[in-house]
């Protein structure tokens, strides 16, 4: 087992702007369509054990630099006149030497890939980090199904509030008994 974590950084808008759905959805509901993005990366974080950042332009943002975790995933909002990309780049650069990291990058901007892979992190195109994603969420639902099918396959008996007492009281009979022995 590895003791380097692994951190995947996403340009959010770039991404939105590369998945269709999302693409689609931001067009009507801008605010969803970024909302699902954070869905996705949690799912996607969930089965992957990578740490995601999400890296917002600050679209419609004035000042500093603003920072949340909503459903697990830390998301950031650039400051005022700072892109995504640049965000990205500095913490790549933060990031270079740590030994104890591999660093992901997940974009489709050409010069963006080869800025951050020439620092030592590896690029991941936004076709690939869909196709991942949905495995990943192949994965939650076959352990969703599985968890279903294994609470069905419990048997229950309904018993009246009384056999149940009664029930109750002699378990608690037979382990005050196998206590004092």
């Amino acid at each position: 087992m590895s003791l380097k974590r692994e951190l995947l950084l996403v340009d959010g808008y770039n991404i939105i702007g590369a998945w269709p759905h999302l693409r689609k959805l931001r067009d009507i509901d801008f605010e969803k369509a970024r909302n699902d993005l954070i869905e996705a990366m949690a799912e996607y974080q969930a089965v992957t054990g990578r740490q995601v950042t999400i890296v917002f332009d600050a679209h419609m943002r004035y000042g500093r630099e603003a920072k949340a975790k909503q459903s697990r995933v830390a998301v950031v909002y650039t400051k005022e006149n700072e892109t995504a990309d640049e965000w990205i780049e500095r913490r790549a650069h933060e990031l270079v030497d740590n030994r104890l990291v591999t660093l992901f990058v997940a974009t489709n901007d050409f010069t963006e890939q080869w800025v951050i892979f020439g620092q030592g992190a590896l690029r991941v195109p936004a076709a690939e980090l869909l196709k991942d994603w949905k495995q990943a969420q192949k994965l939650i639902e076959i352990e969703r199904r599985a968890l279903e099918k294994d609470r069905s396959n419990r048997k229950t008996i309904d018993l009246s509030p009384d056999v149940r007492a009664r029930f109750e009281e002699m378990r608690r009979r037979k382990s005050n008994r196998d206590e004092h022995h």
